[in-house]
C-alpha cells in the first residue's frame, strides 16, 4: 500500500514518499474509476510512483442501470460499488475538490463536516470531473424539477411516484389527481427515454394495488426538441421506439421544448400547459463548472486536449470523459462523451502516464464507437451494434448482457441478476422511503428522497 500521511489545514501538505511521482486523479465517474482500475494493473509491476483518486462519493455508481433503480426493477445499492473494495494499490481520498493550481501543481481538497482542508500535490493530474445538470436559466426548473444523475436522484423519483399515488388514492383528493398522476419527462435521449418508459411500467404494474385509481388517470408525457427520439440510434429505431412507448399509453411530444415550470404547470413552447407537479429533466447538462477556473482553451466548457489527452500549454495534465473534447481523426469533430469512449480514455491516459515516467512516446486515443442501446421498457429495446439494428427482446436481451458484462465485481453482478430473477416472479416493490431519525421529535422529517451518503457518482 501507499505510505503517505495528509496533515493540516489549507497550508498544510500532502507529504509523499521522497523520490516517488504522484499522479491524482479527480473525479469518481466512468473516466475517472476506469482510470484508476487501469493504474491498479500497471501498479502491480510498477511500483515507482504513487497514484491517489479524489470523490466527494466513496463509491462508483453504474449510471446505465440508474432508470431501474428509479422503476424498483433494482435493488438500489446492487448498482454501486465501494471505491475501496474497487481499488487496492490506488489509494482514495473521499472528499472535495475546492480548488485545482496548475501553475503550483497542487490541488487543494477537502472532507468531513467540518470541510478540513489538505493540500496534494501532484506530477501527473488526470481531470475526469464529469458533468452537471444544466437548466439554461428555464423559469422554475432550478427550484421544482427532478434530475437523473445519481442515485439520490433515482431515489427521490422513486419515492415521489409512490407519495402521488399513495395520495391519490384518497377520495377527498379526486380534485387533485389530475397534477398528481400526470408525470412529465423532458428529454428524448437515453436517459429520458430510459426514465419514462421505467416510470411507465412502474406506475402501471403498481396500480391494482390501489383500489381507487384507474389507468386512465394516468398520464406520462415525454417532451423531445428533435423530430424523433433518441436520435443517436437513427430514425428507424427512434419510430419504432416512439410506436411502442406510445401504444403503453406515453404521450410524445417532439420539437418542443419545456419552457417554464410551475407549482402545477408545466409550459411547453408550442403554447401547451401540462397540468402537473412532477418533472424530470435530461435535457441539458454542462462541464463541470470547476474547469471554467482553469486557465486552460476551453469550448463550450470542456477541455481542449490533443489526441493523447494531454492538455495543451500545461504538461503533465490529461482530461477525459464528459469534462474533455477530444479530437476525432476519422470524423473530424469529437469523440463523444460516453461510457464506452471513457472506458477507453481511461486505459490511453493511464498508459500516457506511464510512458511519461518511462520517457517513451505517448499514444494517440483511436476508437470508433462499437454500438448503442437503450431499453424502452416490457422486456423490449432498441440498439444499434456495429451498423446493424436491433429491436424488441432481442434487443432488451443484448442491453442486459452487455451492461452486466461492464458492471464492475462479481458480487454485484449476482446480486443484479438475481433481482432480475425476482422481478419476473413478483411484483415492484411499492415501498416509499422516509429517512426520518427515530429519535427525531415529531413532524420533523428528512426532505423527500433524501438519503445520507447518496449523491453524485463525480466530482
Amino acid at each position: 500500500m501507499i505510505t503517505r500521511m495528509l496533515e493540516g489545514d489549507y497550508d498544510g501538505a500532502c507529504r509523499i514518499t521522497p523520490g516517488r511521482k504522484h499522479v491524482v486523479i479527480l473525479g469518481g465517474g466512468f473516466g475517472g474509476v476506469y482510470t484508476a482500475l487501469e493504474f491498479e494493473k500497471i501498479l502491480a509491476r510498477e511500483s515507482s510512483f504513487d497514484v491517489t483518486l479524489v470523490n466527494r462519493e466513496n463509491f462508483f455508481l453504474f449510471t446505465p442501470m440508474l432508470h431501474e433503480v428509479a422503476s424498483s426493477d433494482l435493488d438500489m445499492t446492487n448498482i454501486v460499488n465501494p471505491i475501496r473494495k474497487l481499488l487496492r494499490r490506488v489509494e482514495f481520498f473521499h472528499g472535495e475538490v475546492a480548488s485545482i493550481d496548475l501553475e503550483q501543481r497542487q490541488i487543494r481538497v477537502t472532507h468531513g463536516q467540518t470541510h478540513h482542508g489538505h493540500t496534494l500535490p501532484y506530477d501527473h493530474l488526470i481531470l475526469g470531473l464529469g458533468s452537471v445538470t444544466n437548466f439554461y436559466g428555464l423559469p422554475g426548473l432550478a427550484e421544482r424539477a427532478l434530475t437523473m444523475k445519481t442515485l439520490g436522484d433515482a431515489i427521490h423519483l422513486r419515492n415521489r411516484m409512490i407519495a402521488h399515488l399513495e395520495e391519490a388514492n384518497f377520495e377527498c383528493a379526486a380534485s387533485l389527481r389530475k397534477p398528481l398522476l400526470t408525470f412529465v419527462v423532458a428529454g428524448g435521449g437515453f436517459a429520458g427515454v430510459e426514465t419514462i418508459a421505467g416510470m411507465n411500467d412502474f406506475l402501471r404494474e403498481a396500480l391494482p394495488f390501489y383500489p381507487h385509481l384507474r389507468p386512465e388517470m394516468l398520464r406520462l408525457v415525454l417532451v423531445h426538441s428533435g423530430p424523433v427520439i433518441l436520435p443517436e440510434l437513427g430514425e428507424a429505431l427512434g419510430r419504432y421506439a416512439h410506436k411502442q412507448l406510445s401504444a403503453r399509453g406515453v404521450e410524445i411530444h417532439t420539437h418542443t421544448k419545456v419552457v417554464e415550470l410551475s407549482d402545477r404547470e408545466v409550459c411547453l413552447s408550442d403554447g401547451a400547459r401540462i397540468t402537473s407537479t412532477t418533472l424530470v429533466w435530461t435535457a441539458g447538462t454542462s462541464p463541470n463548472p470547476l474547469l471554467a477556473t482553469l486557465p486552460c482553451q476551453t469550448k463550450g466548457g470542456r477541455l481542449l486536449v490533443n489526441d493523447c489527452l494531454e492538455v495543451p500549454g500545461w504538461p503533465g495534465v490529461w482530461a477525459l470523459g464528459d469534462c474533455a473534447l477530444i479530437p476525432d481523426p476519422l470524423t473530424g469533430g469529437s469523440h463523444p462523451p460516453t461510457g464506452q469512449h471513457a472506458l477507453r480514455e481511461a486505459k490511453t491516459a493511464a498508459r500516457n502516464v506511464l510512458a511519461s515516467f518511462q520517457g517513451s512516446k505517448a499514444y494517440p486515443f483511436r476508437f470508433k464507437t462499437l454500438g448503442q442501446l437503450a431499453a424502452i421498457g416490457r422486456r423490449t429495446g432498441v440498439a444499434r451494434i456495429l451498423g446493424f439494428n436491433f429491436s424488441g427482446v432481442v434487443a432488451w436481451s443484448l442491453w442486459r448482457f452487455i451492461y452486466l458484462s461492464k458492471l464492475p465485481r462479481i458480487e454485484k453482478k449476482v446480486r443484479v441478476v438475481l433481482d432480475w430473477m425476482l422481478d419476473i416472479v413478483f411484483s415492484k416493490d411499492l415501498v416509499q422511503f422516509h429517512i426520518a431519525r427515530g429519535q427525531a421529535p415529531p413532524g420533523i422529517v428528512a426532505p423527500e428522497g433524501e438519503l445520507a451518503g447518496v449523491g453524485a457518482s463525480e466530482q
